[in-house]
């Protein structure tokens, strides 16, 4: 039997005016209304919503969460929000890592890992993602892929800063595609990601660290995906933007 806490957050990716994400938490909050002693909850919207939404989520149990941040503390980097501003609206979470980032803003490992010190230091919570390409995992290369990402993205991370770092084991080739890895697939993944994190840091604390798997996550497989033993959680695409959606979601996954 699991003793982690199961941790589902929304990441809502480049979708909601700050006026339509009020709307949509101010429906989530009823939703899932005393849910929050069984299950960790948290929405990670656009940097613009974030300000909005702090108050609303104040006293829900859904934790607020930021989708990035720069690795400096202030200065001249045009377009960079930094930890200081996201502490001061309320942000507990930050994703570090996706593979959107990774694809399409060149983030590597290096980055990852400066990022995610950068957020520990701070006093953020880091989601930090890994996860192979089709063509790695039909050329046989997930294993090799994860085993790199992971070490890099967690380097100059020690086990009490790892105790405040949830992993994401997000398929790439499942993130928006309807195709999702089988209970099965993602059990084996995040059985290795486990497996490294003992090498890395012990199994006292391996064995502390929720793993979340995103990659077309919806109410009608969350069950089957939550009861594998090293699954604790989803880090949810598409499918948490919809206040009605995403409360059944959660609801089963408990």
């Amino acid at each position: 039997m699991k003793q982690r806490k199961l941790f589902i957050a929304g990441n809502w990716k480049m979708n909601k005016t700050a006026t339509e994400a009020v709307q949509m938490v101010s429906a989530l909050v009823k939703k899932v209304e005393g849910l929050s002693d069984k299950i960790n909850m948290a929405v990670c919207p656009p940097f613009t919503a974030l300000d909005r939404i702090s108050s609303i989520l104040k006293g829900s149990g859904i934790a607020l969460g930021a989708q990035n941040l720069s690795d400096k503390a202030s200065g001249a980097y045009t377009g960079e929000v930094s930890a200081a501003m996201l502490l001061e609206l309320g942000v507990k979470y930050v994703i570090i890592g996706h593979s959107e980032r990774r694809q399409y803003y060149g983030e590597t490992d290096e980055i990852v890992s400066k990022k995610a010190k950068f957020a520990l230091n701070a006093g953020l919570l880091p989601i930090v993602c890994v996860g192979e390409t089709l063509q790695e995992r039909e050329g046989n290369k997930t294993s090799n892929v994860i085993t790199t990402q992971l070490k890099g993205s967690l380097s100059g991370i020690t086990s009490d800063e790892m105790l405040k770092t949830t992993i994401a084991y997000e398929p790439v080739w499942a993130i928006g595609t309807g195709k999702t890895a089988s209970p099965d697939q993602a059990q084996e993944v995040h059985a290795l990601i486990r497996k490294l994190l003992t090498d890395l840091f012990g199994k006292a604390v391996a064995e502390k660290i929720i793993i979340q798997y995103g990659g077309s996550v919806k109410a009608d497989n969350a069950k089957e995906l939550m009861a594998k033993e090293d699954i604790d959680g989803a880090l949810v695409g598409g499918a948490s933007l919809d206040a009605e959606g995403f409360s059944a979601l959660i609801k089963n996954a408990i």
